[in-house]
């Protein structure tokens, strides 16, 4: 089956869901979002590549009060690998507790799995200083 407008649309929506559930805590409903073996890649920031869901939720967890207030995902660009799988690149911005702001890049590779898709490499990239020519 090809790639169609219902699985783009169902990225977004996955995307958007990631940040929405990571704001509530509703960790519970990761395994909606990640398959169970995701590796969540935060090498840029010191802390490697997580892997697995249980792992991802103990990093959170640890965070604590760290954790952003608010993620925001936006300007998202999906590109199919195959009828089954795709890359999508997105920007995050976070609204930190002491009312600070940062931006990241989002590279996702996620797979049409029975339950739907699903992330199942996600790096996070800081963007920490602007454009320079």
């Amino acid at each position: 089956m090809p790639f169609t407008t219902a699985d783009r649309l169902a990225i977004h929506e996955l995307l958007a869901l990631h940040g929405h559930v990571s704001d509530t805590g509703d960790f519970a409903r990761f395994p909606e979002i990640f398959t169970d073996n995701v590796e969540y890649d935060l090498t840029a920031y010191g802390a490697g590549v997580i892997t697995g869901i249980p792992s991802l939720i103990a990093l959170a967890l640890q965070l604590g009060d760290r954790n952003p207030l608010a993620h925001h995902v936006t300007n998202i660009i999906v590109t199919p690998t195959t009828p089954t799988s795709a890359q999508a690149l997105s920007k995050g911005l976070a609204v930190n507790l002491d009312g600070t702001t940062a931006s990241v890049t989002y590279e996702d590779t996620l797979h049409q799995t029975p339950a739907g898709w699903r992330i199942t490499h996600c790096r996070v990239l800081p963007r920490q200083k602007p454009l320079t020519p």
